[in-house]
């Protein structure tokens, strides 16, 4: 089953981390600033959520693939993957909590482990970079 979500999403080392949160709350500028460490672009804005065999991919609509909106610069085109493993779901707080409690989120009937982290703190992406290892190291 699959639908579309208001989401972005990267490509961590291959590991699908999705942004979710409502328009104008950072998605787009966490997105390029992951972007600029290494990560690639999935998708943004709209996130395809495919559930398959317990796992959930995430890809891009074809009208939007390769496609970032990057705040007082425009449309930009730039590399990107589809159909990528999602690992982990970020929601956005402007006061996380110091030392939460794990959380899952329910998406398309897969569970994937979910934090929430203020979108533009300079740490963010590196906050993010940490769960995803975080995440793969637990399996």
């Amino acid at each position: 089953m699959n639908r579309t979500i208001h989401a972005t999403a990267v490509s961590i080392g291959g590991a699908g981390v999705l942004l979710l949160g409502e328009p104008g709350c950072g998605k787009s500028d966490l997105a390029l600033r992951l972007i600029d460490r290494g990560a690639r672009l999935v998708a943004d804005d709209r996130v395809i959520a495919l559930a398959e065999d317990g796992e959930l991919r995430l890809s891009a609509p074809e009208t939007l693939k390769g496609l970032i909106e990057v705040r007082g610069v425009g449309i930009l085109a730039m590399p990107f993957e589809t159909g990528v493993r999602a690992c982990l779901a970020v929601r956005f707080s402007e006061r996380p909590e110091r030392l939460p409690e794990r959380e899952l989120l329910l998406v398309e009937g897969v569970s994937l482990p979910a934090l929430w982290l203020a979108p533009f703190e300079a740490s963010t992406p590196i906050k993010v970079e940490l769960a995803v290892a975080q995440v793969a190291a637990r399996g």
